[in-house]
């Protein structure tokens, strides 16, 4: 399990590429230069639209890979054939919730012995860092060790992408929940609104991973990404908003307690994504710590020209 040999192309293999960062990561791969596999599993059924999505990085030049987690020997066959494999399974409780099943593809990699790196689904907060998280999402954080103890137990080399809100889940709506469009007249802010967030445009957390997935310096290591820019407590993103619009809000701060006064009473994605709100925007998991011996994207790949939140939010004006 060495690394891949420098002016040849890595050869990575996309799980989970028809979803909504693993579509961005595999035409990131293709810009990169990597020979872009993706996994087609008979499971995808007859999803008209997944099948279209597949066979549209076909045509940009990605190698279509069959195999299914309910065989393992065709996940060993897939394997064999790559470098480096991605996996960008939904973690998720609103979405299908499929962490675990990433053991399966441990087992694979494993046991084919060639894998020269492994990313597994992470690309939000930074799980050692969750064991205090509330329930029912804690089961996120706690699954995604289970699946990191496993890869380090086999020796996989690996490296862990975390740190960063999804912008189009956390800036266009300036992190209002419940909806996906900035607010026109009303906001909610979290406490005071003044602890530090990372944003960050899903096609730049894309771009970061494919450029880290074959770096030799982000190699067992996790790679935060947490542009400068980006960095904004929630006050600052709707003041970038009002800024652009020319309007001032109406805001109201909402206290921990009143946050979270009836989440017993939700329904358990609801649960899940209220607590994750909470441990962001009144703890601020993502800033809490420094990167210290671990790398930041930004800083490691300067080339990359992130979006700016100002330049995020213009479309929707």
């Amino acid at each position: 399990m060495g690394e891949v040999k420098s002016g040849e192309k890595t050869r990575v293999l996309v799980v989970g590429a028809t979803g909504y960062l693993g579509k961005r990561i595999v035409r990131a791969c293709l810009a990169e230069g990597h020979e872009t596999y993706v996994l087609q599993r008979p499971e995808i059924g007859l999803d008209i639209e997944k099948i279209q999505l597949l066979f549209s990085f076909k045509k940009l030049g990605a190698r279509l890979l069959e195999a299914s987690f309910s065989d393992h020997q065709s996940l060993v066959s897939a394997v064999k054939l790559v470098d480096v494999v991605v996996s960008t399974m939904s973690g998720v409780h609103f979405r299908s919730h499929n962490i675990l099943v990433q053991l399966k593809l441990v087992e694979a990699i494993k046991e084919a012995g060639n894998i020269k790196r492994f990313l597994p689904s992470e690309f939000g907060m930074d799980p050692p860092r969750m064991g205090h998280a509330l329930p029912p999402g804690r089961e996120t954080f706690d699954q995604k060790m289970e699946v990191r103890h496993a890869i380090e137990a086999a020796g996989i080399p690996y490296t862990y992408v975390v740190g960063a809100c999804f912008a189009a889940y956390f800036a266009g709506n300036l992190s209002q929940m419940g909806i996906l469009l900035p607010p026109r007249k009303t906001a909610n802010i979290y406490g005071d609104g003044n602890v530090k967030v990372v944003f960050a445009d899903e096609d730049d957390i894309a771009k970061y991973t494919a450029k880290a997935l074959d770096d030799p310096r982000t190699v067992n290591k996790t790679v935060y990404i947490r542009p400068q820019d980006n960095v904004l407590t929630q006050n600052e993103l709707v003041k970038i908003w009002e800024k652009l619009t020319g309007n001032e809000l109406e805001k109201t701060n909402i206290a921990a307690e009143d946050f979270l006064a009836n989440i017993e009473q939700m329904e358990i994605p609801h649960q899940a994504g209220l607590g994750h709100f909470f441990h962001i925007f009144y703890e601020g998991c993502l800033t809490d710590h420094e990167v210290g011996e671990d790398e930041e994207a930004s800083s490691l790949y300067p080339d990359v020209k992130y979006k700016r939140m100002d330049d995020y939010l213009r479309i929707f004006i």
